[in-house]
């Protein structure tokens, strides 16, 4: 039997081609997925796996697993396809399910048994195989949805977004379940139920790429084409996508090509020297993190990012990816000393090979893909990160405007009596929010390292924690820029954030963390239902101030619009507890002001005090205006006007 497989394998090298070699090489091999890994096939009648890896510096490479009693067995060894030093190997006996790994023998001497990087699905942690995986056939439902994401223009849409741990949104007690997880599957119609009532447009899920440890959340990734196995097998995924776009939510992914862990089964010195990171430690690793940083000047390695997130887009339907820690790309010297990092060939600090490959990605993504987003995490003031390539732009869809949540932030935690000093912290955003298509994030690393929960970061106590962050929130979705929330933000959760428990779901038995719940949900589907709110996020024509300069008694009032001035919104938020009795504001139409949301409405744990609905501007000039109306405002209070 052996020898019959050993015929049949060297009778059938070869299936990685010369053309894909070539593709390969040029880093333009966009069904790479399709090449290199484990793929079951048929070929002259004979079932089996065909086996590639990419591994230039190897002596020799074997195929072990479950097979063969994890074996150096030389009916497994492979054969080395030149130019690039690909390895093949098609085994006539392998099976769908089988665990496998590269057995790959370094120049010097040494074994080491590593993961494949193009792997379909992974072996459930604590364990660290490779699983040969033949999809089952998966019958998409999303059509429809797929069809208006194409010729949507995503700038232009209402985008709020749920971001959300699978692990830790909901799970079973440690006795119902070992693992204490929810498939795919399981989570599915929990989850878009929720977000459908609550008023989110996207999910953005964390920590799906497969890794390693629970606690890296999903930054520390190891299998770039695997949906984790944590939670189901691909298709189960693809169950959980197909559903949540059935219900007409997009589902947004956080993608990690910053850079990846040391595990020995993982990339880092692949085949016994460094191959997918620089091999140069000022280049090739974080200090700070511990990580080791991808090779961006290699065309396999670029590629096989571009056929990462192509994979996900492409084969699991994916609406959009996060791209975690941009930055950290973009600059040669990010978190390094002097004597850690090189410069490039101009002697400056940019990443030249990482602009290139964000150039590409982002432009192949996008044009293959109509609808599709690229989001980037970029902390700095990095210029045309949305900006079109052809422009020196790097063609992101959108950026994470992280200035604006550091000076929201600071803001909120201050004593009232303490926020007429720091007034601009709220309108600086807007002299620059036409620079990008930016996103106003409150995601889960502002919840987490001590930094407390959204709830307890607010000053005061009880009632007035809340007051503030209904207040807070009220401005943050009335800005400008498209919104995130983290999973447990919109109820208060009280406790920061674990990956090892759910969320403290108990908490909306209390009518406070109800109310709050309530209000979050009744803003988003303002949001949702008036275009206002969205379609010109990065334009003065869609905002206007109507006193941006009101420190003294910390109040923000301003106007979301459309060009033709139908349905505009009048915001009104005050950030102290002093009722203002006697409070006007200036309007720009003497028309009919409609009140549909005030922060005193008993569902939302106000006072419970009524406000009249209909407010009539008069002429009576206030706020630089011809024309005003009269309102109680009350302290914290929040009022929506329609006009």
């Amino acid at each position: 039997m052996l020898a019959k497989n050993r015929e049949k394998r060297v009778e059938y090298m070869g299936y990685f081609t010369e053309y894909d070699m070539y593709l390969f090489g040029q880093g333009t091999h966009y069904d790479i997925q399709n090449r290199l890994g484990a793929h079951p096939k048929t070929v002259d009648g004979v079932d089996g796996v065909l086996f590639d890896v990419w591994a230039p510096h190897a002596k020799n490479v074997w195929v072990t697993g479950s097979f063969n009693g994890w074996e150096q067995q030389e009916e497994y060894k492979m054969e080395r396809l030149e130019p690039l030093g690909v390895y093949e190997l098609f085994a006539p006996d392998m099976q769908s399910g089988e665990y496998y790994k590269y057995l790959i023998e370094t120049n010097d001497g040494r074994l080491l048994y590593k993961a494949d990087p193009f792997a379909a699905y992974c072996e459930m942690r604590p364990g660290t195989a490779s699983v040969v995986y033949d999809y089952p056939k998966f019958k998409w439902a999303d059509k429809t949805w797929m069809g208006k994401r194409a010729e949507a223009e995503v700038q232009t849409q209402p985008m709020a977004i749920y971001e959300v741990h699978l692990g830790s949104w909901m799970r079973y007690s440690d006795y119902e379940k070992d693992t204490g997880f929810y498939t795919y599957r399981e989570i599915a119609e929990k989850l878009a139920a929720y977000v459908k009532e609550m008023g989110y447009t996207h999910v953005e899920l964390m920590g799906i790429s497969e890794y390693p440890f629970d606690g890296s959340w999903g930054y520390q990734v190891t299998g770039y084409y695997a949906p984790t196995s944590r939670y189901g097998t691909p298709n189960d995924f693809k169950y959980l996508v197909n559903y949540l776009h059935k219900k007409r939510i997009g589902v947004l992914l956080d993608w990690v090509p910053a850079h990846f862990p040391r595990d020995a089964h993982g990339l880092a010195d692949f085949d016994g020297q460094p191959l997918f990171e620089y091999a140069d430690s000022r280049m090739g690793e974080h200090p700070d993190w511990g990580t080791k940083i991808f090779d961006f000047s290699k065309n396999e390695v670029r590629n096989f990012l571009i056929g990462s997130a192509l994979n996900w887009i492409e084969e699991y339907h994916i609406d959009g990816l996060r791209v975690d820690a941009v930055a950290s790309m973009l600059y040669l010297d990010y978190g390094k000393q002097d004597g850690q990092w090189l410069a490039n060939k101009y002697g400056d600090n940019k990443n030249l090979e990482a602009i290139e490959l964000f150039k590409h990605l982002n432009t192949l993504i996008t044009g293959r893909n109509p609808g599709a987003v690229m989001i980037a995490e970029e902390s700095t003031a990095w210029p045309k990160v949305t900006g079109k390539a052809e422009d020196g732009g790097l063609n992101f869809s959108f950026k994470w405007n992280m200035g604006w949540m550091h000076d929201f932030l600071d803001y909120m935690k201050l004593d009232p009596y303490f926020r007429k000093y720091n007034h601009n912290k709220m309108t600086f955003a807007m002299s620059y929010n036409e620079s990008e298509n930016y996103i106003l994030v409150l995601s889960h690393d502002e919840v987490v390292h001590l930094k407390c929960s959204m709830l307890e970061k607010m000053p005061g106590l009880g009632k007035d924690k809340f007051s503030n962050l209904k207040v807070g929130y009220a401005f943050m979705m009335g800005h400008p820029g498209k919104k995130l929330l983290f999973m447990g933000q919109e109820f208060g959760q009280q406790r920061e954030w674990s990956e090892e428990r759910e969320l403290d779901w108990g908490l909306l038995e209390q009518p406070e963390h109800k109310g709050l719940q309530e209000f979050v949900k009744d803003l988003l589907h303002i949001y949702q239902k008036y275009p206002a709110m969205y379609r010109f996020d990065n334009s003065w024509e869609g905002f206007e101030w109507i006193n941006a300069n009101d420190g003294d008694r910390s109040i923000f009032s301003f106007i979301r619009k459309k060009p033709d001035g139908r349905n505009s919104l009048l915001f009104v938020c005050n950030f102290t507890p002093v009722a203002r009795p006697d409070y006007r504001v200036g309007v720009p139409k003497k028309k009919q002001y409609k009140l549909i949301l005030d922060s005193e409405d008993e569902k939302y744990g106000g006072s419970g005090e009524t406000h009249p609905q209909i407010y009539k501007a008069e002429k009576s000039e206030c706020d630089d205006r011809d024309f005003s109306f009269a309102y109680d405002l009350p302290g914290y209070g929040v009022a929506v006007f329609l006009f």
